[in-house]
């Protein structure tokens, strides 16, 4: 079992990225007992300017579609929702926050007591449903 998360950091060491500025993320697979680094994704200075342009962000979350959860000092009203929307859940951190110390409390909270998103993320995976199931949320037919 594990689970791939996302940290919008410029240096790979800590979170100190706008989530729509984003230069790069760094994305870790988190198992029972380990994280290691699996993909770092840069962008250029067009995908990344805080123009308004709404189109700019499908790009990035398009390349976070296999992430549980995604860390950001920052993130807009309109990302969240296109971001739950694809089962990523946005996590607002303070400036240079320590990937490390967050993939560490991560493991921890993975063996004792999971947030909820993470348990819907590994539910996803154990039943092959990227979108989870109707039965799960609360739908009948």
């Amino acid at each position: 079992m594990s689970v791939k998360i996302a940290f919008a950091s410029s240096d790979r060491r800590q979170v100190d990225q706008h989530f729509g500025a984003a230069e790069s993320f760094a994305i870790y697979e988190l198992s029972d007992d380990d994280a290691r680094l699996v993909e770092v994704a840069e962008f250029t200075d067009s995908d990344t300017a805080m123009d308004g342009h709404e189109g700019k962000l499908a790009g990035k979350i398009d390349l976070l579609q296999e992430c549980a959860a995604v860390y950001c000092n920052a993130v807009g009203a309109s990302a969240i929702k296109q971001l739950l929307a694809r089962g990523i859940q946005p996590l607002k951190v303070e400036e240079g926050t320590l990937i490390d110390t967050l993939l560490g409390e991560l493991n921890q909270s993975l063996q004792t007591s999971p947030p909820a998103w993470m348990v819907k993320q590994i539910k996803r995976q154990n039943t092959g449903d990227r979108f989870g199931s109707m039965a799960e949320e609360g739908w009948e037919e």
